[in-house]
């Protein structure tokens, strides 16, 4: 797994060396990957599923460009970090509600989309409240890096079947909660429940 991320850490440092060129700012780049997320949604609620998933796995891996051009261009602000943070649970949201609108007439894949966005933000809610008050929560089973890659894996898949969307909502769904109940305890742990 590290070798897999420093493999994609490195690819992210050429694309961030080419962006730096450009001279746009981390910032923008963040707001860019918003809206070529709302792209994608509105792709996946017009029906391109295959195409969304595709585009959700690509727009996903460009999550880490905004960080990458900050540090390389040592532009990295308290505000940029938190903007970052902001906008991808923006861009989850809008991801799921594409998901949400074209089944908008399956309650269960709706039901499923719906937990499914609920445990993502609330993984990432937990992590974030852990590290308001000082301490490390980087531990889970599904980061957002790995929600994107199953979200992104279930609507390519529907060129086979629609089923295995449903099958990667329902992992979704369940494992979301599974992480963000991990954190928890990761934080009970370390404050001996304090």
């Amino acid at each position: 797994m590290t070798s897999v991320k420093a493999w994609c850490r490195a690819r992210m440092l050429v694309l961030a060396r080419a962006v730096a060129r450009t001279g746009l700012s981390p910032n923008a780049v963040t707001l860019i990957t918003l809206a070529l997320n709302c792209g994608v949604a509105a792709l996946i609620a017009s029906g391109s599923l295959v195409l969304g998933g595709l585009l959700v796995l690509v727009v996903g891996a460009l999550d880490s460009l905004d960080g990458a051009l900050a540090r390389l261009s040592n532009r990295a602000t308290t505000f940029g970090a938190f903007l970052d943070s902001t906008l991808d649970r923006y861009s989850e949201a809008v991801l799921f509600l594409g998901v949400i609108y074209h089944h908008r007439a399956d309650p269960q894949t709706v039901v499923l989309a719906y937990v499914a966005l609920v445990g993502s933000l609330m993984v990432s809610y937990a992590r974030a409240r852990a590290e308001g008050l000082g301490l490390d929560c980087e531990v889970g089973l599904l980061a957002r890096p790995e929600r994107m890659a199953v979200l992104g894996l279930g609507l390519i898949a529907t060129y086979f079947d629609q089923r295995i969307l449903t099958a990667a909502l329902l992992a979704l769904a369940f494992f979301t909660h599974c992480t963000a109940l991990q954190r928890i305890v990761h934080v009970h742990r370390l404050t001996r429940g304090e």
